[in-house]
Formats: C-alpha cells, structure tokens, sequence
C-alpha cells in the first residue's frame, strides 16, 4: 500500500467517525470531531488533518488506533441491530414479515463472523505493538 492510499484510507475512516458523533440539525462537525476523539481517544488534530489538510504520511499508531475505532464502531452497530430484530421478533409479525427478519439475521449473522475474524486479527495486531 502506497503512503498516499494509506492516508486517504486513515481519511475516510475519520470521516466515517465523525459523521457517526454527528447529532444532526443545530450540532457542528467541530463538535462531533471532538467528541469522537474523546470516546476513541484520538488526538483531535489528527481527525481535523484527515479532513482539512491531509498529511503526506500518517504514524503507524494513529493509523492502527483508527483502525480498532472504526472496529469497534462496527460491533457498536451490529450489536444494535440484532437487538433490533429480537425486539422486531417478539412483535409476533406476518410470514412475509418473520422471512424478512430472518433475512436480516442471516445477513446479520455473516457479517458478524467476519467482524470477528477481523476484530481478533486487530487484537492480535494490538498486542504485538504494546
């Protein structure tokens, strides 16, 4: 991966987390940025750069601790939507509507064995930078 995909990779990923804090009318991209440097523990700045003024290169530990953000970002909302289909469930829906939740669960069940082989492979990657 060349340094310049690297970084534009690091910049959607900031993005991504910024647009995830974001509350909607009346909140700035000021204050979400700063929130999701706070929740990820992220130096504000970066997230700023990332978007305004991209760096030619970025450091292995931002670009990694981004990485495990936008992770964990994921699992944050994986987990979400299975709650949502337990509770779609216990609605007591129509066949037409039980196919399309299951659907979901099905879908739901494939991402989440992916998630997980990644979220291990980071674990794993997290331990050897300590």
């Amino acid at each position: 991966m060349t340094d310049l995909s690297v970084v534009d990779e690091a910049a959607g990923w900031a993005d991504m987390l910024v647009r995830r804090e974001h509350r909607g009318p009346g909140d700035t991209i000021d204050a979400a940025r700063l929130r999701a440097a706070r929740k990820h523990r992220l130096p504000e700045r970066v997230l700023w750069a990332l978007r305004y003024r991209k760096p030619k290169r970025i450091w292995a530990d931002i670009y990694k601790r981004l990485e495990m953000a936008v992770a964990a970002e994921v699992k944050s909302q994986e987990a979400r939507l299975a709650h949502e289909i337990e509770l779609t469930r216990a609605l007591g829906l129509s066949p037409a509507g039980c196919t399309l939740v299951d659907e979901a669960a099905a879908l739901l069940g494939e991402a989440a064995g992916a998630a997980e082989a990644q979220a291990r492979e980071l674990d794993d990657q997290s331990r050897n930078w300590r």
